[in-house]
């Protein structure tokens, strides 16, 4: 009736990537290396450009580090390239966060400090929002042009 107790927890992190309304959440646990986004493998991924967005954390950290986690993320808000940066920080922060919890720290403290060498969009998230349309102008900030004549 309760086998969920005699079960050995798995070794598992959740964690989350956003880029103006977009927002991956990447679970990572034990496995053989598979990457899922939205239940499809990521050489599926489109627009095919911005593939090699995604593919940056792992060709930067090395497909070794990736070999024995699984990570599957779900993605949702805004539009694809948001989605896209979304993704590749949720994909950072999961391999850190399990290498932290379950690996060691000396492990995780480098591929960090890999990590934000390269790109600090890969770790940190921007908090750059669209600021809203005003009245008397075509938007934010804009106005209208005045005539005097």
């Amino acid at each position: 009736l309760f086998r969920s107790a005699e079960m050995a927890p798995t070794e598992s992190v959740q964690t989350f990537g956003k880029k103006k309304t977009a927002i991956a959440v990447a679970h990572c646990k034990k496995g053989r290396g598979m990457i899922k986004i939205n239940g499809q493998p990521l050489e599926l991924l489109r627009p095919e450009l911005m593939r090699w967005k995604v593919y940056e954390p792992i060709l930067l950290l090395g497909k070794h580090r990736f070999a024995h986690v699984d990570i599957r993320v779900k993605v949702k808000g805004s539009g694809y390239t948001a989605q896209i940066y979304a993704i590749r920080q949720a994909i950072s922060k999961a391999i850190v966060a399990y290498y932290q919890k379950y690996v060691d720290e000396a492990s995780k403290q480098e591929i960090k400090e890999q990590l934000i060498r390269y790109d600090r969009s890969l770790l940190v998230a921007d908090p750059r929002r669209m600021e809203p349309k005003k009245f008397g102008g075509p938007g934010a900030r804009a106005r209208m042009q005045k005539s005097y004549r």
